[in-house]
């Protein structure tokens, strides 16, 4: 089993970024598909994580700092493939001279982004009807 993160394109890798997606946010956990596909994949940065040349996880970072619509399918959960993906979005938002970045993170999921340097910040909030917080992680120049 080869396991591979790397930057990703929109235009050549939609397809598979969204059957991801798909799999996670709207069948998995109830999304509805117009908040998922909020228009704004093409402005944004994606990476993408492969086991033996399959797309099994995916996450973008915004213009403006945000990495979000992280998702790694069921089957591939657990062996460090999401920590990958965030590790590699960080460090394209590094390249591109970013002085922090941030994220919305699943409540359940705080702890993940604590281990990596994520703190949280705000109140508790919904998004699509998921319990989340704000958090933040600042970048050494």
């Amino acid at each position: 089993m080869i396991i591979d993160t790397r930057v990703a394109s929109w235009e050549r890798d939609a397809q598979a970024m969204r059957r991801v997606r798909h799999e996670v946010f709207v069948v998995e956990q109830n999304v509805p598909p117009d908040l998922e596909w909020d228009g704004e994949d093409e402005a944004c940065r994606h990476a993408i994580a492969l086991i033996d040349g399959k797309c099994v996880g995916t996450g973008r970072l915004s213009p403006g700092g945000k990495i979000g619509r992280m998702a790694v399918v069921s089957s591939a959960r657990g062996r460090g493939i999401g920590s990958a993906l965030l590790e590699k979005l960080v460090e394209m938002a590094a390249s591109a001279g970013m002085a922090r970045v941030y994220l919305n993170a699943q409540t359940h999921a705080l702890d993940f982004y604590a281990r990596h340097g994520f703190v949280a910040e705000g109140p508790e909030f919904d998004e699509a009807d998921i319990a989340h917080r704000r958090m933040v992680r600042l970048l050494s120049s």
